[in-house]
């Protein structure tokens, strides 16, 4: 199904946010902080929330925290917000087991990453997708991430899956833009943009929305950035991009885990993050105070942007699909 434009529907929402995972001090799981934190992105914006994934540190977390998560989330969000719960692991029988409870906790959807380290061929890499999507009824959002995996989900391979009746979407931190033009040209996957420098150039060529970890701190940016290009200025989309590119540097590709640098400025914005569990380390007070300059460069005079004080009240965001 596609929109007048061509572009595939959103099946959990436009701009979704990669959140991080809130823990207390002592390193356990802040359920409270989650719900709060949740609460204020999908009210600055975001109408998709991806829980435990890889910058809500699933690596570190167990699997009943993730499910604690996705039932703490669902219970603040209610249905104004897509819930997609990141299951993905080396493991295929671990993955259908963290896809089945992620669905008896609340979950819209589904994030399943490539099975990582083992580099499985692409008939193996098939296969474990199409065994995860069997194995519950909530929708699959394939992630290709082959800097972290050591595994491409090759074009080919995305579009056979696409057959899937409950494989629908796809987060795409591939850096292949011929590959991407390629699945989209072939397919009716929602394409979600995983890397923030790429969100509007995905775009503009029939990508569905972004899976953001910069929307941690700027939840109302790429609403924005769509909403211009929507209505045709596309020349404002692409000023609010460019304006970005220090916060998303800074963020996401100056030598630090997104999850480090988001959790550092959620914390020096006084929001619920807490520290992040081993092997990551915090960011130091000089990084911290670079991210917070980045931040206020690109928030300056656009309350729009900024992720503090939270607003007085927490409109829909729009999403209204199945529970």
């Amino acid at each position: 199904m596609t929109t007048d434009d061509d572009r595939p529907a959103a099946p959990f929402g436009r701009t979704v946010c990669a959140m991080v995972t809130p823990l207390t001090e002592s390193g356990a799981l802040d359920p409270d902080g989650a719900a709060r934190l949740a609460v204020h992105l999908v009210s600055r914006g975001c109408d998709g929330l991806v829980l435990s994934g890889t910058t809500g540190e699933s690596p570190t977390t167990t699997d009943a925290e993730k499910a604690a998560l996705v039932t703490a989330v669902r219970e603040a969000v209610g249905d104004r917000a897509a819930l997609v719960a990141g299951v993905g692991t080396a493991d295929t029988r671990h993955t259908v087991d963290l896809a089945l409870a992620a669905e008896k906790a609340g979950a819209d959807g589904l994030l399943v990453v490539a099975p990582y380290y083992s580099r499985p061929p692409q008939d193996a890499v098939e296969a474990h997708f199409r065994e995860v999507a069997d194995a519950s009824g909530l929708p699959v959002m394939l992630y290709d991430i082959p800097g972290r995996t050591g595994t491409r989900v090759e074009p080919d391979t995305v579009a056979r899956l696409a057959e899937h009746p409950r494989i629908v979407a796809v987060k795409d931190c591939s850096y292949d833009l011929l590959g991407t033009q390629k699945v989209l040209s072939r397919t009716d996957l929602a394409y979600y943009a995983g890397c923030d420098e790429q969100v509007l150039a995905l775009y503009a060529l029939g990508a569905t929305g972004c899976v953001s970890t910069v929307a941690n701190v700027v939840p109302g940016l790429f609403p924005a950035v769509f909403d211009a290009f929507d209505r045709g200025d596309t020349g404002r989309a692409a000023q609010l991009q460019r304006r970005a590119v220090p916060l998303v540097e800074s963020m996401t590709a100056a030598g630090l885990p997104g999850t480090v640098t988001a959790k550092a400025l959620l914390g020096a914005l006084g929001l619920p993050a807490g520290p992040v569990r081993a092997p990551l380390r915090p960011a130091d007070r000089g990084t911290t105070a670079g991210l917070l300059a980045a931040y206020e460069e690109l928030t300056a005079g656009t309350a729009q942007f900024q992720a503090w004080p939270p607003p007085d009240s927490s409109p829909s965001c729009g999403y209204g699909g199945p529970r």
